[in-house]
């Protein structure tokens, strides 16, 4: 094994650092690009930032298979598309650390049960509230579903503007990323792929 691979192993199984440690940290950021952190308009930012990020990602507290726990047999025999479209959510990308804010779209054709759709809306926060790439992101709302759910299909869209290329790097403004992960009757059928389209008005 690597001297790095153990370094790596050491990091993951640390304690995190404290909450000294982390305003220090920035502190240390701000004298880094010429500022000083001690006067009047800096003097609370290393708080400020601190509990600001805690909120951005308070996604790694949560458990979204958890939240996907309570689930409802009694539909009166309903077994088409449960779709929660423009889901409005907020992350953060994991090599900048810039926002990336968009909406997603969530379907799943239930196989014999169902859960509170609110709880769709928790799963995509669950995993935005993270540093994040927007193809992950996607991935794991669906993934969430499957395995929790085990429907017959699921179908997760994601279209997200990103300040890394919009407010550095290339300045592309209006520029929106999409995403999409299709599992069981979704990737099979096509006629179903097409339905997921139509009724988040979007070409398929």
């Amino acid at each position: 094994m690597s001297t790095e691979t153990v370094a790596m192993k050491k990091t993951r199984t640390d304690p995190r650092p404290d909450r000294d440690a982390a305003e220090d940290a920035v502190r240390t950021l701000l004298a880094h690009f010429g500022e000083d952190p001690a006067r009047e308009g800096l003097v609370d930012t290393p708080r400020r930032f601190v509990e600001a990020f805690a909120e951005f990602l308070s996604g790694y507290a949560d458990d979204p298979i958890d939240i996907l726990s309570r689930t409802f047999e009694e539909v009166a025999g309903y077994d088409d598309i449960v779709l929660l479209k423009n889901i409005r959510f907020e992350s953060h990308c994991e090599h900048h650390m810039q926002p990336m804010i968009g909406v997603a779209h969530v379907a799943y054709l239930p196989s014999d049960r169902v859960v509170g759709i609110s709880k769709l809306a928790r799963v995509v926060d669950a995993y935005a509230r993270r540093l994040q790439s927007q193809e992950t992101l996607t991935n794991q709302i669906s993934q969430a579903i499957e395995e929790a759910l085990r429907p017959r299909g699921v179908a997760v869209l994601l279209d997200a503007e990103h300040q890394c290329i919009s407010t550095r790097g290339v300045h592309k403004t209006d520029v929106s990323c999409v995403t999409r992960s299709m599992t069981g009757v979704f990737r099979t059928d096509p006629a179903m792929e097409m339905r997921f389209f139509q009724m988040i008005g979007q070409p398929g």
